[in-house]
């Protein structure tokens, strides 16, 4: 397979004019109140006396029967203490954060009238990094830990690809996925071509959600990884199309094309040069070809099946 490493302008410009039309949907006179409460606050400055209260105010956050004196421990301990210092450093108050939850609620409910906008839970998980946000109905659940920015020493031993995960401007974008990922049917495909348009469905209606978001961030990807995945489009199909992957049900092409990672695997001497996720990213240009002949509403688009998508869109990869 023959990549080619040309960097195209016009594709970039092509992605931003595409954003913006999105961003003309009006939203402001949308109204979706909300609560933020901030657990990690109430709790690290609570003590002996008020620690009672903050377990009755969050019993959610208070598994087992333990005693006051072991969660008053906790929170005393030299990592707990270092990270709360740095969430009042990197958030404040958490107002933009507010700010820009409100505007994905917005377009939320522009697409779903009956949303109702959960309460908000800025919490710290002390880095758990696999639960970065929780949606759960009425409850939205953030770790502040887990964003404080991608060159924080906190995270020091992570690799690069995940530290992009960890900066502020990401708990928008991951607060949508999981608001996205509530609208999708709960089926677990198995044919790679069906897992490759659920997951391109994902981000499309992330970037539905945040219309200002550049394709960067939606996608967590550098400059020249995007680049790349839009340089090699055709030739990443046919791969897919040659070693006939796309009706295969062979569970490894998940980890090898869906799943975060440093690079896709392709086994071939070029890895290194592409993004991790490019089946997911192949199939979300599936669902663009899709919304291009058929403009759906978004509802409607994540209703619709992955094979009636694919047999539809009449795809075919830029050149």
């Amino acid at each position: 397979m023959k990549f080619l490493y040309v960097f195209s302008i016009f594709g970039l410009l092509l992605f931003s004019c595409d954003n913006a039309q999105k961003s003309m949907i009006d939203v402001s006179k949308i109204q979706t109140p909300f609560v933020v409460k901030r657990f990690d606050q109430d709790f690290y400055h609570s003590n002996a006396q008020t620690i009672a209260s903050v377990r009755k105010e969050y019993p959610y956050l208070f598994p087992g029967n333990e005693p006051d004196s072991v969660w008053l421990r906790r929170k005393n301990d030299s990592l707990s203490k270092a990270l709360f210092s740095e969430i009042t450093k990197v958030f404040g108050d958490f107002k933009e954060q507010k700010q820009a939850l409100n505007q994905v609620f917005k377009h939320v409910k522009f697409y779903y009238h009956n949303f109702k906008a959960p309460t908000v839970i800025t919490l710290q998980s002390n880095l758990d990094l696999d639960h970065q946000v929780i949606y759960a109905d009425s409850l939205l659940l953030i770790s502040l830990d887990t964003y404080l920015g991608e060159k924080s020493d906190f995270y020091a031993n992570y690799p690069t690809y995940l530290k992009r995960n960890f900066n502020k401007k990401m708990l928008p974008v991951h607060v949508a996925q999981k608001m996205v990922a509530e609208t999708l049917p709960k089926i677990a495909y198995r044919v790679f071509v069906e897992r490759m348009i659920q997951a391109g469905k994902l981000y499309y209606g992330v970037q539905e959600f945040i219309p200002e978001i550049s394709q960067q961030d939606l996608w967590g990807y550098t400059p020249q990884q995007l680049q790349w995945a839009k340089e090699n489009e055709e030739e990443i199909w046919k791969y897919f199309v040659e070693r006939e992957y796309l009706f295969s049900t062979d569970k490894e092409l998940k980890t090898r094309f869906l799943e975060p990672a440093p690079f896709s695997k392709f086994y071939l001497a070029t890895d290194n040069e592409s993004p991790g996720q490019i089946g997911a990213w192949i199939g979300y240009r599936i669902v663009q070809s899709y919304m291009k002949n058929y403009d759906v509403s978004l509802p409607i688009l994540m209703a619709t099946s992955p094979e009636e998508i694919f047999k539809k869109s009449k795809y075919k990869p830029e050149r």
